[in-house]
């Protein structure tokens, strides 16, 4: 056991963990000021569900050996997850630390879900959906990634989540959106507070570091490339989003450069220690655009109203990360993995990276739309008239985030 890199994943899973409430910020100043509080409910939540879930069974499911398809009940309820290193999956650092770094990627997944559907969905339904959708989503594809699974075989690629994470909450945030009826109000009213957003965006960025960092598992030169790809991904997906912002709309706003900044450390999440700097630059850059137009003009267009566009950023931002991995990955950056399309690797990463991003598509949205329609027998989905008419952090929550009179004032904005 190296004691300096578990000083380092200590670090950074706390890094991790403070995406989960940031992103509670993120998403809280972008709805009405009579929901926020449940909006941050449903991302602070998620730690809670989540931990039991991946003590229970999601770990186990993720990292037992098992088969292609799905882990064994090894660790179920943490059996055998102590102090002691594993070989093959933690080998210089103690398990249990390793167990509660990927914890935090479960947690942020399902934190990130619940933009979509964000003033629309019945609080208790959506705790149960949770809980189903870690050990039956998040935990089969975590295993196919990084657990040994198929697409690991097949030889596709994801350094820190972009289709674990993004690609699985960004596709199932959307089925679950359409399926609560998220797309009858596209009426959508004007965030209440972006200095909230902007705060909750600033310590998801930073806890970004450790995300992507945090992935090498110890500080090495693929930590440190890492490290520099998730910097200048960010300013780079930002850059993107403005320019395209700017010559659309003539405009330049603090929303647009949070947005472009996610979509830049989204798409570069699958590729941080595989890729170059510059080959980092031009993918997060092409994530910010593409991230822009699908919220912008392909959602405008297909009219779903994907609440906080968490599909429009993490799903597509995922999704064009995965695949520009396998059009820029270098075998002289990271000596484990082959070279890409465009240096002589030719089709075959980009094919891998493709098939891994289709059957997860496939897999996230069959299994959420299951899990969604087993949870409707038993319980409406989706916000009912009151819930909606006088908000639901009073009905649901008995709470206000503001005092009534400042909450008129907010609400007439």
């Amino acid at each position: 056991m190296d004691m300096n890199d578990t000083l380092f994943l200590f670090l950074c899973t706390l890094l991790v963990w403070l995406m989960t409430p940031g992103l509670s910020l993120f998403y809280g100043g972008l709805v009405q000021s009579k929901n926020v509080l449940n909006t941050v409910m449903q991302s602070m939540s998620a730690i809670v569900i989540v931990t039991f879930a991946w003590v229970l069974l999601g770990f186990s499911f993720s990292f037992g050996t098992g088969n292609v398809i799905f882990g064994d009940f090894s660790y179920v309820g943490l059996s055998h997850v102590g102090f002691e290193t594993q070989s093959g999956i933690a080998e210089h650092i103690p398990f249990a630390l390793f167990m509660l770094f990927q914890l935090m990627f479960c947690t942020i997944a399902v934190s990130i879900l619940s933009g979509s559907i964000a003033e629309k969905m019945k609080f208790i339904p959506y705790l149960v959906f949770v809980f189903l959708w870690v050990v039956c989503v998040y935990s089969p594809v975590a295993h196919w990634v990084w657990g040994g699974g198929w697409i690991d075989m097949l030889g596709a690629i994801d350094y820190a989540g972009g289709t674990v994470v993004h690609i699985t909450s960004g596709i199932s945030g959307l089925v679950l959106a359409v399926m609560i009826g998220a797309g009858k109000n596209l009426d959508k009213r004007p965030p209440h507070n972006l200095i909230i957003t902007l705060i909750g965006g600033i310590l998801v960025w930073v806890g970004w570091y450790g995300f992507n960092v945090g992935s090498a598992l110890t500080f090495n030169e693929i930590a440190m490339v890492s490290f520099v790809n998730t910097v200048l991904a960010s300013c780079a997906g930002a850059f993107g989003w403005l320019i395209i912002e700017y010559f659309m709309k003539k405009t330049t706003s603090i929303i647009g450069m949070l947005s472009g900044v996610l979509a830049g450390l989204v798409a570069i999440t699958p590729a941080a220690g595989f890729v170059g700097y510059t080959s980092a630059i031009v993918i997060a850059f092409i994530g910010g655009v593409c991230c822009y137009v699908a919220i912008n003009y392909i959602k405008v267009k297909l009219q779903y109203n994907d609440a906080l566009d968490a599909f429009g950023i993490h799903g597509v931002g995922g999704i064009v990360g995965a695949l520009l991995t396998g059009v820029f990955q270098s075998h002289y950056v990271n000596k484990d993995i082959a070279d890409g399309l465009l240096f002589g690797g030719g089709l075959q990463p980009v094919i891998n990276q493709l098939i891994a991003v289709v059957i997860t598509i496939v897999f996230s949205a069959l299994m959420t739309f299951v899990i969604a329609k087993v949870i409707g027998i038993f319980s409406k989905l989706e916000i009912d008239e009151v819930e909606d008419a006088q908000g639901l952090d009073f009905v649901v929550h008995g709470e206000r985030a503001y005092f009534s009179g400042e909450l008129n004032k907010l609400n007439k904005r």
